[in-house]
């Protein structure tokens, strides 16, 4: 695996087989694939344009990059079926690393794998880890002065770049003011979980606690455990407050659809 930085943006040569698919049909499989962090929480894929299978067709000029410089917009055909603007070259890039790759976005195709595994969301980086460590620390949370949760048997979850997150266990948790809601979220790391809402002081505050029915393997022994965004919450660690962190899924305590991409 090689690295270079071009400009604030940084490249990485990945060994993995990536496959990328729409309606179950190949669009591509490459062992060349290249990690790039179009902004600083999270890499794309790039991959070389042999190895693209499915048809590339010009739409026109895409939006300029300050870094990676003018782009071109393809629709991709792959078995009749057609998605406008899903693929983007740099052809004339600064960044010659990126010349002759393909962009594919992630949210126009329908699954993509790393070797023989789907991964969801984005790419995972090599950069990235998840601890999750049981601990013995008393964690309470607090929501509009509100105790909705205490235990002293937490797990702590480690994940690089993102705030300390505790997971509770169900039983040292208030249910009876959590109410399961619609939402679902996937994360390359963790899976895919399922929320609450918790209701505190004739107040409800929508989808404020998560949980990982089944967790991938690296995030296994947090499953089915109840956290908090810390960000949201008021947590006393051993009887101390907390400060509220701050995380790229939240800016002046809006939360983000998405972390920005600066790039």
């Amino acid at each position: 695996m090689s690295t270079s930085r071009k400009t604030s943006v940084q490249i990485v040569q990945s060994g993995k087989r990536v496959r990328v698919y729409i309606g179950g049909h190949l669009v591509a499989d490459t062992t060349r694939p290249v990690l790039v962090w179009e902004n600083p929480y999270y890499p794309a894929y790039y991959i070389p344009a042999d190895d693209v299978r499915a048809e590339l067709i010009e739409d026109g000029p895409g939006e300029r990059s300050p870094s990676r410089g003018d782009a071109t917009t393809y629709t991709v055909k792959v078995d009749g079926t057609q998605r406008p603007g899903a693929a983007i070259q740099y052809t004339d890039s600064p960044i010659k690393e990126l010349r002759g790759l393909v962009r594919l976005k992630w949210e126009a195709m329908d699954a993509w794998f790393e070797e023989d595994e789907e991964v969801f969301v984005h790419p995972r980086s090599p950069y990235s880890r998840v601890d999750a460590l049981a601990s013995s620390r008393n964690v309470r949370i607090e929501v509009d002065g509100v105790t909705v949760a205490e235990s002293s048997s937490p797990h702590l979850l480690f994940e690089t770049g993102l705030p300390v997150r505790y997971y509770l266990p169900k039983t040292h948790v208030r249910m009876d003011l959590l109410e399961r809601t619609d939402t679902v979220t996937r994360c390359p790391y963790k899976g895919t979980a399922e929320y609450w809402s918790v209701q505190a002081d004739d107040k409800v505050h929508e989808d404020l606690a998560w949980s990982y029915p089944a967790p991938l393997d690296e995030s296994r022994k947090v499953a089915g455990l109840i956290c908090f965004y810390s960000e949201k919450v008021d947590i006393f660690v051993d009887g101390v407050q907390q400060p509220r962190p701050t995380s790229p899924f939240f800016t002046n305590g809006e939360q983000q659809a998405r972390p920005p991409s600066p790039f």
